[in-house]
């Protein structure tokens, strides 16, 4: 019987307390979490760690993530890992914003964390095949 690795994810947000707080409700679903408090953290991190899904923050300091994501998705080694929003962003223009810098989704907070979970893990899925 083989055992299904845990899925990997990377909260990239700047607000610490968002990051902690979804990390403790990842960590309790099984995934396996990672932290990044802005972009340039979450490009070190992608070079050793290749999650199967980033959640992302658009209000960040040093780049936003409309940016962020599309430098993500420029890099060939990099770009095909789903990539979901989280903000507090809650404009039709924002969504569409996120949406056409190449985001998977976009969830607006609060999270509904149970839809989160479930996106999550059906993205994972389907990177996977």
């Amino acid at each position: 019987m083989t055992t299904e690795p845990p899925i990997q994810v990377i909260i990239v947000d700047d607000d610490r307390e968002t990051r902690e707080m979804l990390a403790l409700t990842l960590e309790s679903e099984g995934f396996t979490v990672r932290q990044a408090a802005n972009g340039l953290k979450l490009i070190s991190t992608l070079h050793v760690d290749h999650p199967n899904v980033i959640l992302m923050d658009v209000n960040m300091s040093w780049i936003d993530g409309f940016e962020l994501c599309r430098a993500v998705r420029s890099n060939s080694e990099l770009g095909s890992i789903p990539i979901v929003f989280i903000s507090a962003r809650a404009s039709d223009a924002d969504v569409s914003r996120g949406l056409e810098a190449g985001a998977n989704d976009y969830f607006v907070k609060p999270l509904d964390l149970p839809r989160l979970i479930e996106r999550i893990q059906q993205l994972a899925s389907e990177h996977a095949h």
